[in-house]
């Protein structure tokens, strides 16, 4: 009676092995993307999108936050051609893109901002193979988010950060122009000038050194470079960082030009593998 319960149960342990082994091999995996997915995230000020290429649905990537220039949107930054040109490059280091809404059009790096970031870059992460790490490019205005982002304080950590004509002084921005001091004060909730506690460029002067890579040039007459991008320079750290200083207008074509797009990709490629190989030594 034993040796027919220990014989059939023999029988049955094989039979289940082999319906199993069928099983996991009658289901192949999911084929990877051709091209890069773009997902859309919702929120009530409008929507962000994140851009994938398909190697960072097999392996771990990081991930890049785009903060946009004033007056415009992640649907603007989506559409541009320019700024596709920066992106392309990204996604074929690779590295995620997540092309933030910034809670609104003129937000100036608000905490209110920086907190819907914060939001959006955790529930992008759950749309790849993400790591973990994340990395800030910020176009204009959004260089006072992109700045906060990876400063002392911040809801989240960036491992470095690429300005182009970048705002960084706020209080320089509230003093430029009414319409500019309108849009801080509503977005701050402030009735005078910014505090120096709200003001990126002044707290990145009193925290460690960055990896930065800066683009400005001494034409823009938006954004004055010495007053901006040129007070960050003793602030970037020694070996990644670069300020590369073109000629022409304010966010002109050449700050998206193939070569920028390299530098650029090189810049945050870099970081990347020197954080796999440091994380790989622990």
């Amino acid at each position: 009676m034993h040796r027919f319960a220990l014989s059939l149960i023999t029988t049955l342990a094989a039979a289940l092995a082999v319906t199993g082994a069928a099983a996991t091999t009658a289901v192949p995996p999911l084929p990877l993307p051709k091209k890069p997915d773009t997902v859309r995230l919702e929120r009530v000020s409008g929507p962000s999108f994140l851009r994938v290429p398909p190697a960072c649905y097999r392996q771990e990537c990081a991930m890049v936050v785009v903060s946009h220039p004033r007056g415009q949107s992640a649907e603007r930054l989506l559409d541009s051609p320019q700024v596709s040109v920066l992106v392309e490059a990204l996604l074929d280091v690779p590295l995620a893109v997540l092309l933030s809404d910034d809670g609104g059009e003129s937000t100036w790096g608000s905490p209110a901002a920086l907190a819907q970031v914060a939001s959006l870059r955790q529930e992008a992460g759950s749309h790849f193979a993400w790591n973990g790490r994340t990395y800030a490019l910020g176009l204009s205005m959004g260089g006072l988010l992109a700045l906060r982002s990876a400063l002392p304080g911040s809801p989240y950590p960036v491992g470095g950060v690429a300005l182009i004509d970048p705002w960084t002084d706020l209080r320089n921005a509230w003093g430029t122009a009414l319409t500019r001091r309108a849009e801080i004060g509503h977005a701050y909730g402030l009735s005078g000038e910014p505090e120096p506690h709200l003001n990126p460029v002044a707290l990145a002067e009193q925290a460690p050194r960055l990896p930065l890579f800066l683009v400005a040039g001494p034409d823009d007459d938006v954004v004055p470079m010495e007053t901006n991008a040129m007070r960050l320079r003793n602030r970037a750290a020694p070996g990644p960082s670069r300020f590369v200083q073109l000629s022409g207008p304010h966010l002109g074509g050449n700050r998206f030009s193939p070569k920028v797009a390299d530098q650029l990709a090189d810049f945050f490629g870099g970081l990347e593998a020197q954080a796999t190989e440091q994380a790989l030594r622990r």
